[in-house]
């Protein structure tokens, strides 16, 4: 999208064949309130779209850059996806929860670090977990198909937070 000097949801859209997927996409520009903009535009908004264990998923993400310290904070997420038949709303938005703050954990602080052929982070006190106070606002929303059978939902979730995230970071600094 960027190279292509289009809004970032627009040139998706242009190169989407499947439905499902174009749907989540509209729904989640919709409840983000997304403003069409060419990338980088220095907002520090990110897209991403993909599809795992049956369903379809869009985040959108706006962080903010501190190229000094390089620091990237994540302030907002939403998630959007589309899983089939869903039994247990309350349940299947706690997955896309946890999801989130998974891949969150994954894209910016966990890791393992060797010295000396000796692992350094040998306990949660070294490990550093996602806490709840350093997430972001997260929003979910789940759309509605019935007629469909149920599909994944915290897996999902996970696999767009690192894509979702550098997106946000290349619209944030170029």
């Amino acid at each position: 999208a960027s190279l292509a000097g289009v809004d970032p949801i627009e040139f998706r859209l242009r190169q989407l064949k499947d439905d499902r997927l174009a749907r989540v996409l509209k729904a989640a520009a919709e409840k983000w309130g997304w403003k069409a903009g060419k990338s980088p535009g220095g907002r520090g908004l990110g897209i991403a779209c993909g599809a795992a264990a049956g369903s379809y998923v869009t985040a959108i993400a706006e962080v903010e850059v501190d190229a000094k310290l390089g620091k990237i904070t994540v302030k907002r997420v939403l998630w959007v996806q589309e899983m089939g038949l869903v039994i247990n709303p309350a349940g299947a938005k706690i997955q896309m929860e946890g999801g989130i703050t998974m891949g969150l954990g994954y894209a910016l602080s966990e890791g393992m670090h060797f010295k000396d052929g000796v692992l350094r982070e040998t306990n949660f006190d070294t490990y550093e977990l996602p806490r709840f106070s350093r997430l972001p606002t997260i929003e979910t929303l789940i759309l509605d198909a019935e007629n469909s059978p149920s599909y994944g939902g915290g897996e999902p979730a996970i696999i767009l937070t690192g894509a979702v995230i550098a997106n946000a970071v290349h619209d944030a600094t170029g």
